[in-house]
């Protein structure tokens, strides 16, 4: 017998290795590759947001740590009587701290009635309040331009020399805010607040009290992202105050604040919460002086709300604890 031979086909040779440089696998192949470079988003210098303005700069650290804390009774009550025009009465019962000598705390009785008439115009706000004690608080505020607001603030006393009147000019520019003032009391101030990046603000202001020949000079930067807030203010009146809110969530926001006060040696730090339901709002704070306040507001229907307020001063043994209703938009 000969030799038998196999016509089947040969086995393909095996395939190269792979070059898993050039061919990544797992986590590799969703990764962007490291020769790819970053495209940066290009800041337009030319067209830089507008600024909040001068006064307005802890706008968020002031909502979440200073609301309208009181003590008693409270009671508003808003009626619309068309589309700009509408009425307001509030009532107030509860105690007033009067100043002394010693460490502890004198409150007296106290209550008062509030009429209010409002008149609001997309270019025009009227707002008058009178209370039964015979002060008398006016508000105006005019867009004279587009770029330039009038605003007037008067309260009206039966005291001597404690009634109070203010004029702000406002002007409004593509990327700054600039504010002149006229005030009682030989009062001149005016303020200056510019964005210099998409994030960044700076701003300084001056004031002359000629009444009592005093003159000063501050500083002032917010930097602010979309989850963030932080300022910083310096004033020649040997004052700093930091300020710094957190937006956890669309719902919680944390926020603390510091105070600094070179003419009394004073020094301040508060820390506070903002928490808002689908019902109410809850806002909180605690200080380094051991004062812990909550400040309550449950929107019960359509127009009708419920507000809870308490702050426990344990140190001076000063509690104050009030409650109130708001009907009416």
């Amino acid at each position: 017998m000969g030799s038998s031979i196999s016509y089947a086909a040969a086995p393909p040779p095996p395939p190269p290795p792979a070059n898993l440089s050039q061919h990544p696998v797992g986590l590799g192949v969703l990764l962007p590759s490291k020769t790819e470079e970053k495209i940066e988003k290009k800041v337009d210098w030319r067209n830089l947001p507008c600024p909040l303005p001068f006064e307005e700069i802890q706008r968020e650290a002031l909502m979440s740590l200073k609301p309208e804390l009181f003590e008693g009774l409270r009671f508003d009550f808003t009626k619309g009587l068309n589309q700009k025009f509408s009425l307001s009465h509030s009532v107030f019962m509860g105690s007033m701290e009067v100043p002394s000598q010693s460490s502890d705390t004198i409150k007296v009785p106290t209550s008062h009635y509030e009429f209010g008439a409002n008149f609001l115009d997309p270019k025009l706000m009227l707002v008058g309040r009178v209370l039964t004690d015979g002060r008398l608080n006016a508000r105006v505020k005019c867009d004279l331009t587009d770029n330039l607001t009038l605003k007037v603030n008067a309260q009206l006393t039966n005291e001597p020399h404690f009634s109070q009147g203010m004029f702000n000019f406002d002007y409004k520019g593509s990327d700054f805010r600039t504010q002149f003032q006229i005030g009682n009391n030989a009062f001149y101030g005016a303020n200056y607040i510019q964005s210099v990046a998409p994030n960044l603000s700076l701003g300084s202001e001056v004031f002359w009290l000629g009444h009592q020949r005093k003159s000063g000079i501050g500083f002032a930067a917010r930097y602010n992202t979309e989850k963030m807030v932080a300022t910083g203010q310096v004033a020649s009146t040997g004052v700093v105050a930091l300020s710094y809110v957190q937006k956890v969530s669309e719902k919680v926001s944390l926020a603390s604040d510091f105070m600094y006060n070179q003419t009394t040696r004073d020094v301040t730090a508060s820390f506070g919460y903002d928490y808002i339901l689908r019902q109410c709002r809850l806002r909180g704070k605690i200080d380094s002086n051991g004062v812990v306040s909550s400040f309550l507001e449950e929107r019960l229907n359509m127009g009708v709300n419920f507000i809870l307020s308490a702050e426990v001063d344990h140190r001076k043994k000063d509690y104050k604890f009030g409650f109130g209703m708001t009907v009416g938009e």
